[in-house]
């Protein structure tokens, strides 16, 4: 269609069906699902915990944990136990504080709404006018944005798809096995799955051995399975394709800056981080080539 401005608002329109419809009912479970994790701790679920940690499997490992860290065992379960309740009542106070950043959340969202539209429109237009404004030959104005939009596929779709992938797909997995809260389970994996190294593990690992420790062995075994060969190996096929031959960031530079992104902007470092890292490093091989080129211009 010819009218950017129509063009503009239906694809905003669709963006915000998309957004709405799934999202708000999988905030509606997420926060339901926090409410009966709390609730289940306030009930047995400490002593449920205080079994686990007396179980005959579990007991070796502890008592080889005690020694290596020169703690006693009664310290390492007054620890545990008190972290667990902490961390309940984290959850009890951070859900009322969720209500009154409701009226924020919807302000940043209309802000939100109204900047794609625009960019969506004009966004042509204000990289053009962008890329004038750069004090660099036209090759190297081309390969800065090119680099630009290299890392943001790479780390967006590379990173947050696949961790919103491999969330769904944890999720799925619990329910499927009838546990509980998988829909929190599943948003713990997406958070997992960003982190260099853990992945996805980290969540389903522990829910397997617990499966297994309290005699589920069939579903222990089916998560142990699914989650080694699905959501966590369905990460060595996604990435090459998605990604490709972009650019790619060594993998410790590129653990580095997502850490000091996401310390100094937040969850949006996630992609700031390597954007700003691999800018600079082009930026300062542009000045380098620029400086080599006029030194050999004076030598001639």
């Amino acid at each position: 269609m010819k009218w950017k401005s129509l063009v503009s608002f239906i694809t905003l329109c669709i963006v915000m069906i998309i957004l709405i419809g799934p999202v708000s009912y999988l905030s509606f479970l997420f926060v339901r699902e926090l409410g009966e994790l709390s609730e289940y701790l306030k009930g047995g679920g400490i002593e449920s915990i205080k079994n686990v940690y007396h179980h005959p499997f579990i007991k070796p490992l502890i008592d080889k944990i005690s020694t290596l860290f020169n703690i006693t065992e009664e310290e390492m379960r007054r620890s545990i136990i008190e972290n667990i309740g902490r961390l309940r009542k984290d959850f009890v106070e951070r859900l009322p504080r969720l209500a009154t950043d409701v009226a924020t959340g919807a302000f940043h969202f209309m802000l939100m709404a109204l900047s794609l539209f625009f960019f969506l429109r004009d966004g042509s237009d204000f990289l053009k006018k962008a890329q004038s404004y750069l004090p660099f030959p036209e090759e190297q104005k081309v390969r800065l944005t090119k680099l630009v939009k290299d890392i943001i596929v790479s780390t967006m779709f590379g990173g947050v798809v696949i961790a919103i992938v491999q969330g769904t797909l944890g999720g799925i997995v619990f329910a499927t096995l009838g546990l509980q809260s998988p829909v929190l389970w599943g948003f713990a994996m997406a958070i997992a799955s960003l982190m260099p190294l853990v992945g996805p593990f980290v969540v389903w690992g522990p829910a397997a051995l617990y499966l297994l420790i309290e005699g589920e062995v069939l579903k222990g075994m089916s998560l142990a399975v699914l989650g080694v060969f699905g959501i966590s190996m369905i990460d060595n096929f996604l990435r090459p394709l998605i990604v490709g031959r972009r650019t790619k960031i060594p993998f410790l530079v590129l653990f580095f800056s997502v850490l000091g992104g996401i310390k100094l902007f937040g969850i949006i470092g996630f992609i700031m981080g390597p954007l700003i890292l691999a800018t600079f490093v082009l930026v300062v091989e542009i000045f380098r080539s620029i400086e080599v080129g006029s030194v050999n211009n004076t030598t001639q």
